[in-house]
Order: structure tokens, then sequence, then C-alpha cells
């Protein structure tokens, strides 16, 4: 079978690696990851040892998991791509199902939830945006280019998708630009050069800062500022080279001191600015940093 994309979901802050599949329009889950998020297992054997017999258990019972396949590689933690069982949605339900325990209740509800909730709606809309051209498109750095991507991934999910925000809005004791300055405050931040690392960060910071939107601002903002990178730079961001927690850290102390930030993003630039598996890494690790823990 021939893999046309790879995505990450986050369980409790574990990976659980997905794969697309052309042939049959669907998407492959790998079931060592399943296991680790399902247990909280750190040690990937231990995942592959319970996972091995869970499924002999489950074939004993007389539950088929008719959708398993080694037909997918995923990566290993030694980085090497290897061939692993992978199921698709309706079999990991079934597995989730029939769990020992009922641990995975939580874990049902998150899978069956993940899809259908507006971020994943979004995420999917973020996928689309990256594989259509749209992006080309855009002038980057731009208060309308930021729209514009806003407009894309919200659009149908939000009736203010794409629009500059009216009210003022707080987040985790944070006050954003207030609803009265944001137009002019806008009008600034637009004209901020972006012509070096520092500069560039410099305008993402303020843009955050604003918070133009009512939802959606930093999923949108990354996009920005990728674009930004790679217009001025040559270089993007590879997000899954920097860890949650000290993102949000560093995001919340950038209203006083950027350094954190910086340092960050610095360590995390990529001059693959064309390979599309960074950019969907990046989409994953970029709507994974908005989920409530």
């Amino acid at each position: 079978m021939t893999m046309s994309k790879k995505s990450i979901r986050f369980f409790n802050n574990r990976e659980v690696r997905a794969v697309w599949d052309d042939a049959n329009n669907k998407w492959w889950f790998s079931a060592t990851d399943i296991v680790r998020a399902i247990n909280d297992e750190d040690d990937y054997v231990k995942a592959g040892n319970y996972w091995r017999w869970l499924k002999k258990k489950l074939n004993t019972e007389g539950i088929q998991l008719v959708s398993v396949t080694h037909d997918f590689k995923f990566q290993a933690p030694d980085g090497k791509q290897r061939a692993a069982d992978a199921l698709d949605a309706e079999c990991v339900q079934t597995v989730a199902i029939n769990y020992p325990n009922n641990r995975a209740r939580k874990f049902l509800e998150w899978f069956t939830y993940s899809d259908n909730s507006i971020d994943g709606q979004s995420k999917k809309k973020a996928y689309t945006l990256m594989e259509s051209g749209l992006l080309e498109s855009m002038k980057p750095g731009t208060v309308k280019c930021l729209q514009q991507i806003h407009a894309f991934l919200f659009g149908g999910l939000y009736d203010f998708a794409g629009k500059i925000r009216t009210k003022t809005i707080w987040k985790d004791g944070t006050l954003f630009c207030r609803a009265e300055y944001l137009q002019e405050n806008l009008k600034k931040i637009e004209k901020m050069p972006e012509n070096t690392f520092e500069e560039i960060v410099n305008k993402y910071v303020e843009m955050n800062v604003a918070h133009p939107f009512m939802e959606g601002n930093g999923r949108s903002t990354r996009i920005w500022l990728d674009l930004i990178f790679k217009k001025r730079l040559k270089l993007c961001v590879d997000w899954s080279k920097i860890d949650k927690k000290d993102y949000l850290e560093a995001m919340r102390r950038s209203t006083t001191d950027a350094t954190a930030i910086k340092a960050l993003l610095q360590g995390a630039m990529t001059d693959k600015i064309d390979d599309r598996e960074i950019f969907m890494k990046g989409i994953d690790y970029s709507y994974y940093y908005e989920e409530n823990e």
C-alpha cells in the first residue's frame, strides 16, 4: 500500500501516529501507539509485547480484528522506518471497547470525538490548505494573509472566521490588545520589518499579543510565521522539535521577554521548506499545542 501522508494525534501527551491509505481512502493507526496511550506506557517494547498479548486474547474470545495490516511503516525510536501492526478506525474502536478493565473508555471518547470536533475539522482544513497551493498566492507578513489563513481553517466552523474581533478578550489571565486599539495596532504590526530572524520573531510575538481573532489565533499565526520565514530566510520551523510545555511557557513570557521563544524557534529552524512531511507534522503539533490538558 502507498502512504501519501502521515499524521500525529495526541492522547494524554502520547503520540498516536497514523498513515493515510490512498487506495482505501482511510487512516491506519499504530497499534503499539494505541497501547502506549491507553496504558500510559513509556516503553515501546513493553507496549509492543502487550499488544501482541492483547491481540491473542481478543482472538481467543472470538473478537476478530479484521482490519489489521503490516503494510505500513512507522518511525521507530532509533529513527528507522519499520513495519508494524496498524488498525483502521473501526478496528481501533473494537480494540478500545474490548480493552481489559475498561481502561480505554477515555481513549475511546477522545478517538471518536477527535475527528468531529471543531479542532478535528479545522485540522483537516489545515492539511487541505497546505496541499492546495493557496498559500503561495498569499502575501506573507500582512494582516490580510493572516485573515485568509484563519478564514480557510475555520470557515463554516465559526461565524467570525477571518474577521478581526470587535470585543476585548483574555486568556489564562493574559489581556490581549483592547478591541478599540486593535485595528491601529495591526497596522503597526504589519509595517514591522521582517528581514532577519530577530525581526520576524518580534513581529510574530506582537501579533500574538494582538490576538486579532476571537479563537484560533495560535493555529493561524504559526502558519503565518512559517510563510514569513519561508519568504524572507528560505527557512521554516520544524514544530515537532518544540515541546508543548516549553512553547506555551515561552509564549506566556514573550509578552515581556521574547528570549525564550526566540531560542526555541532558533533551535527548530530547518531549510526543508518544500518537505511535505515537515509541514504536516507542523500542523499536528500546532493543534496539539492548543489542546487542553
